[in-house]
């Protein structure tokens, strides 16, 4: 029998603290890989989302807050602006574009965001089915609106007041699908496109009490905020600061907010990490306390394989391999625990949040989790191996008769 299949037998010669170690170590290394794969899938999702856009202007408060609400969609806006002050900055020589954003509606809990044919642009969106729409009250769905609410071209639907679902519905103005949008793993996935008009004529109607009223909304229409990419990288240095400080709106820059954000979110994992890697090292220590006591029990096998000729690199090297075979089946669990959960945990989060983590990639430092498994059963076992390895076989010979 060669060294492998006798380890392998000699692993689960008790099966019960076998499947133990196992498990601790697999929930150890599945932790780790959890973090890993989430941790790496929000990282893209959120510089994938915020990529071509250079600042957006929205109302003052909460700089974060704007950047969360208007580019990836997952908090609440910190108000309206004026759609005249909004056109002004579009002749701006430092603006190259200006995409303006209209949020307040949903349809399932997913928003419905009112804009030009140039925010899907951005992301280089394409329909999977129907064509973009063509006037107001006509809709584009992203692929995760469609399968979610099984809305396809040519149905209606009415949206609810507010970002979230329980609002009020806008029974007096349907939308028709003319389009849905091919998965895209990006912030489009999980919206519903439109004209800004659209949002305009369901709100004023809703809010106007006569035509005199009605008149008054009109000219005095707000947008959400504006999506801007600069002319020159040099805008970045003066146009928030003006926009900031000659302005009643605010300017946020992406990019500074994202690493703030990342900043957080690397706080978190590391709390996180750190607890995996101590479910890691408890397993180890169980592992070494069953190698140990199996070094202790097999004496007379250690004798009947040095009679047999086996040398003593031949014993260090099976007490190895078994601590081996523990940790590749507990790395082939803990590695299919975090792919399910994974694969499971868009159900499980909010509508807004749940693309984030919705995409299946293998992120390069997952490759680390089986090197720390095997790591970790190599160390477990070299004290065990070592004390197989200057056994004596004459007094092991001797201890047996």
């Amino acid at each position: 029998m060669n060294l492998l299949s006798l380890s392998w037998r000699y692993a689960w010669s008790r099966p019960l603290s076998a499947w133990l170690n196992v498990c601790m170590l697999a929930l150890g290394l599945g932790a780790l890989a959890v973090i890993l794969m989430a941790h790496q899938r929000i990282e893209q999702a959120l510089e994938r989302d915020v990529a071509g856009i250079d600042v957006v202007v929205g109302a003052k408060g909460s700089p974060l807050q704007l950047i969360l609400a208007g580019v990836y969609h997952l908090d609440v806006p910190p108000g309206n602006v004026a759609l005249a002050d909004v056109e002004a900055l579009r002749s701006h020589p430092q603006v190259a574009q200006l995409i303006p954003v209209s949020l307040g509606d949903n349809v399932a809990g997913f928003r419905i965001v009112g804009t030009t044919l140039d925010y899907p642009a951005l992301y280089g969106a394409q329909l999977a089915s129907g064509q973009w729409w063509q006037a107001p009250m006509q809709a584009v769905l992203g692929a995760q609106v469609a399968h979610a609410t099984g809305l396809r071209v040519g149905d209606r639907f009415h949206g609810l007041h507010g970002l979230g679902e329980g609002g009020h519905p806008h029974g007096d103005h349907p939308y028709v699908v003319t389009g849905v949008l091919s998965t895209g793993h990006h912030v489009l996935d999980r919206l519903v496109l439109t004209a800004t008009e659209s949002v305009w004529a369901v709100h004023e109607t809703d809010m106007a009490t006569d035509e005199e009223d009605l008149a008054a909304l009109q000219a005095e229409r707000e947008v959400t905020l504006a999506l801007i990419r600069y002319r020159s990288p040099l805008a970045a240095v003066s146009f928030p600061r003006q926009v900031n400080s000659a302005t009643s709106m605010q300017a946020a820059a992406p990019a500074y907010e994202l690493t703030r954000l990342l900043r957080m979110l690397g706080a978190g994992a590391d709390v996180l990490r750190a607890l995996g890697v101590t479910l890691v090292l408890v397993s180890a220590l169980s592992v070494f306390m069953a190698l140990w006591q199996a070094v202790r029990e097999r004496r007379a096998d250690l004798a009947m394989l040095r009679m047999l000729g086996a040398g003593p690199a031949r014993l260090a090297g099976l007490l190895l391999a078994e601590a081996l075979w523990l940790a590749s089946v507990a790395t082939v669990l803990g590695l299919s625990l975090a792919q399910g959960l994974m694969a499971g945990l868009p159900a499980l989060m909010p509508t807004e949040s749940a693309g984030l983590v919705a995409t299946a990639t293998w992120p390069e430092e997952l490759w680390a989790v089986p090197a720390l498994a095997a790591g970790v059963a190599l160390l477990a076992a070299a004290l065990p191996a070592w004390g197989a390895y200057r056994v004596d076989v004459a007094h092991l010979l001797h201890s047996q008769d």
